[in-house]
């Protein structure tokens, strides 16, 4: 009779797989690997929201909004609570691959909020008026500030080290 545990050495082997990060980004530092996920999350995620909302809103068989009991549940909410895991792992766990995936939660969680941004502002449904640009623009803001900084301290560690020999 075979046991259905895998032995101790697979367990731990199994553990030090290295983070799909690692292949994605390779040559960037641990430290940095989360706010290029968060970048690419927010972006991405804010471009998929906006998709699928215009989808919902010309009326694509199938897409339809999220409700519960009635009552339209907007993705700002998702974000909200999706920041607030975040929030909370990041005072348990630190490991180089939680951050990278903290850092990806995060930005996907604040591109849902960032995307209602102008309903935050007016409370009401201002999402497919003219001052819902005012989310358009915040989040073209907010990739390139970030982007342009992610762009400008890329080598900044490798020049100190440079400098100080």
């Amino acid at each position: 009779m075979t046991s259905s545990r895998a032995p101790d050495a697979t367990r731990r082997q199994r553990r030090k797989r290295p983070s799909p990060w690692l292949r994605l980004l390779p040559g960037v530092s641990p430290e940095r690997r989360g706010f290029i996920l968060a970048w690419w999350g927010f972006a991405l995620t804010f471009g998929g929201m906006r998709l699928l909302t215009w989808l919902i809103h010309i009326d694509v068989a199938g897409v339809g909004d999220m409700q519960a009991g009635g009552v339209h549940i907007h993705h700002y909410v998702w974000g909200i609570v999706l920041l607030a895991a975040v929030g909370a792992a990041g005072l348990v766990d630190r490991t180089p691959r939680t951050r990278a995936w903290m850092g990806l939660a995060y930005g996907v969680g604040l591109a849902l909020i960032v995307d209602e941004a102008a309903l935050l502002i007016s409370l009401e449904d201002v999402y497919w008026d003219t001052e819902g640009g005012v989310s358009i623009a915040l989040a073209i803001a907010v990739i390139a500030v970030a982007g342009s900084v992610l762009a400008m301290t890329r080598g900044r560690r490798a020049s100190r080290r440079e400098s100080a020999t």
